[in-house]
């Protein structure tokens, strides 16, 4: 295995899981407005999907009118749907690619996901889940930032020698309120103008890019066109 040696790496990659690993949006849209039904808030019309992948999860909460004290138990029936549905949720292309390039750097990875940890083992499979050394997963929707805390410390790792990588903004969020410098991800949950935006530090707009930048490659940050600007949410009446 290769190691780096000059100690200017990250010595620890945090990843999310769902929208960064695992390729779980269609999936999520499938059984969404069935949770939505049970739970009583707004279903989501096909026509609004693109425009709330272009927003964070507060903005998404309070445009489907769920009252915070309905989130654990959305999410935890969530993590039974996803538990259920193990099977039929895959890794994106060339994921399996980068863990191994990763590895072969010599850099130890966590998953930091909402998602359950047998779970996320279940979709990574046995041979992809030999290169995790860490899982904090559970996080409540708004909680990662806790559990980030905990993950470093529990790894005597500094938030600045950690490279986070997600592909929505409260992962940003989490990140950033920790001091972990972010790696958005172009391929999953919300928009990649959106995450841009947020300022990252690096926006990967492939999984191989991950790991040339662990093995010591440049960094490469694309920006949005000046001028560029994304629409808020509009809240439906009386929200």
């Amino acid at each position: 295995m290769v190691r780096q040696t000059d100690g200017t790496g990250p010595r620890l990659v945090v990843l999310d899981f769902d929208g960064t690993l695992a390729d779980s949006f269609d999936w999520f849209c499938s059984v969404m407005n069935g949770v939505a039904a049970r739970y009583r808030f707004r279903q989501v019309e096909a026509h609004e999907v693109e425009g709330l992948r272009l927003q964070g999860a507060r903005a998404i909460v309070a445009y489907l009118g769920i009252p915070r004290w309905k989130l654990p138990l959305i999410a935890r029936h969530m993590h039974r749907l996803a538990a259920r549905d193990a099977a039929q949720i895959a890794l994106f292309p060339g994921v399996p690619e980068m863990l191994a390039g990763i590895r072969q750097a010599g850099v130890p990875m966590a998953v930091l996901s909402s998602n359950r940890a047998d779970t996320v083992r279940r979709v990574l499979g046995p041979d992809n889940a030999a290169h995790i050394d860490a899982y904090a997963c559970g996080a409540s929707l708004f909680g990662k930032a806790r559990r980030l805390r905990k993950l470093l410390a529990r790894r005597g790792v500094a938030p600045a020698q950690a490279l986070c990588v997600g592909d929505e903004i409260r992962d940003l969020e989490a990140a950033r309120a920790v001091g972990c410098p972010f790696g958005a991800v172009a391929w999953g949950y919300t928009d990649p103008q959106a995450l841009a935006a947020q300022g990252p530090e690096h926006l990967f707009s492939k999984p191989q890019e991950i790991a040339r930048l662990l093995a010591g490659a440049p960094a490469h940050m694309p920006r949005l066109a000046p001028g560029t600007t994304l629409a808020p949410l509009p809240l439906p009446n009386g929200s």
